[in-house]
């Protein structure tokens, strides 16, 4: 499994060209592809922010994207909430990073993100 930043989501969802070629070509690749849970709430508040435009409403748009092929949604359970406090190394305080790297590291999973704070981050690898 994959994980994908709320970013590479959205781009992959919508079959943007802003994600990489290699970002891209994992995500094809990939048996299965992560979505925290928290990245359903950052693309609902980039909405009600004007931050994000969508062709349709965004509970739809949600419902659309969690049911492409090799998408598996990732609660934020009790588990991956405490993990985010215990990040190993120097983690920045962004909450939302902080709860995709929990998943990432409790699925044992890669993450796709051109986040550069996340990429230096050396504790889970990033795809970009």
């Amino acid at each position: 499994m994959i994980v994908l930043d709320t970013h590479a989501w959205i781009w992959s969802a919508s079959e943007s060209t802003l994600l990489s070629k290699q970002a891209a070509r994992e995500i094809d690749q990939a048996a299965e592809i992560g979505i925290s849970a928290i990245s359903c709430w950052e693309v609902a508040m980039l909405v009600s922010h004007n931050r994000l435009a969508l062709n349709q409403d965004v509970m739809d748009w949600i419902k659309t994207a969690l049911s492409l092929p090799k998408v598996r949604f990732l609660p934020l359970d009790p588990k991956t909430m405490v993990y985010s406090t215990r990040l190993p190394g120097d983690f920045h305080g962004d909450p939302a990073d902080r709860f995709i790297a929990a998943t990432c590291l409790i699925h044992g999973a890669d993450l796709v993100s051109k986040d550069r704070k996340l990429q230096k981050w050396q504790h889970v690898k990033t795809i970009w």
